[in-house]
């Protein structure tokens, strides 16, 4: 037999289970926790998955496991698999007398424009009667939502063990901190430094966020600090806006600026960011089964990111 019927009779879900837990926690002693299983049994089920597969999944050291490049590839097939079981059992039990479907989301600013936008549109084509409330709020409150039931899903950044006790988390990519400005801004007529990007008016996250930490960081690297009069908003709109009419220079995640950036609508100065960038993912509750209509919102998330 071909190997790759052999692969599919002999895979069995305590697989996929065991490989996605691993993936989305990190380390198999936090995926061994999630699964309630003992971290031995939890690794004798993920060496039988990469026999089957005869590919090494993960790269595993002391700081965790870390997936290889085919670990990724096979991420993405094995989520799709469990979603789709999962919508093929709630399609069993859910309500046929509930006509107007309802997903409460929660997503930082700078993702929702990043995002929701095109997600959303699509969405309501295929579903005209769906019901959608957005929240944008910052990391700790979007996580605080999810766990009271307040949300149903989340689009933000891992956090801390113990403030994702509960939750599933998928990785989308990793977002960079930006610095745009509007095209014809005059910075682009110089050599860009970041002493002269602080000679005009700056927009940047309020204090205690992530994206705040690292234009701070950025700026510590080059013995810089923000100015007095800077713009500080969670405002995502406000932040584009003050950008793209007058000549401040916003500090923004990458994603939510993609579009602009590919339109030409703002363009990033050539200041190198700090590390490789931060974690979004989608953020899910355990415990808690999702809805179709939010398993679909999910899956258009997955397919307008790149690769």
């Amino acid at each position: 037999m071909e190997k790759n019927g052999l692969f599919s009779q002999r895979i069995r879900l305590r697989h996929l289970h065991t490989f996605v837990a691993v993936a989305q926690q990190g380390t198999l002693g936090r995926a061994a926790e999630t699964l309630n299983l003992s971290q031995p049994a939890l690794s004798k089920t993920l060496n039988e998955l990469e026999q089957l597969t005869g590919k090494r999944l993960f790269d595993r050291g002391r700081l965790g496991a870390k997936l290889t490049l085919v670990g990724e590839q096979f991420l993405s097939h094995a989520v799709r698999v469990l979603d789709a079981l999962n919508v093929a059992g709630q399609s069993l039990n859910y309500k046929t007398e509930q006509q107007n479907d309802l997903i409460r989301i929660g997503a930082l600013p700078t993702a929702a424009l990043g995002i929701l936008p095109t997600v959303l549109g699509q969405l309501h084509k295929q579903q005209p009667d769906l019901r959608i409330q957005v929240a944008t709020t910052n990391n700790p409150m979007l996580l605080a939502g999810l766990k009271s039931g307040e949300l149903d899903l989340g689009i933000g950044r891992m956090s801390d063990p113990e403030l994702m006790s509960g939750l599933n988390y998928e990785l989308l990519f990793l977002e960079s901190l930006k610095l745009v400005v509007r095209p014809r801004h005059p910075l682009l007529q110089t050599t860009v430094t970041l002493s002269r990007v602080l000679e005009w008016p700056v927009v940047v996250s309020p204090e205690g966020t992530v994206p705040r930490q690292h234009a701070e960081d950025l700026l510590a690297s080059q013995h810089c600090t923000l100015p007095s009069g800077c713009v500080e908003t969670l405002s995502a709109s406000l932040s584009r806006q003050l950008t793209v009419d007058y000549d401040y220079v916003w500090f923004v995640p990458s994603g939510a600026v993609k579009d602009d950036l590919r339109l030409g609508a703002l363009i990033a100065l050539p200041v190198q960011p700090l590390g490789i960038g931060d974690p979004i993912g989608i953020l899910t509750r355990v415990d808690t089964p999702l809805s179709p209509a939010a398993y679909r919102l999910i899956s258009a998330i997955r397919k307008t990111m790149p690769g």
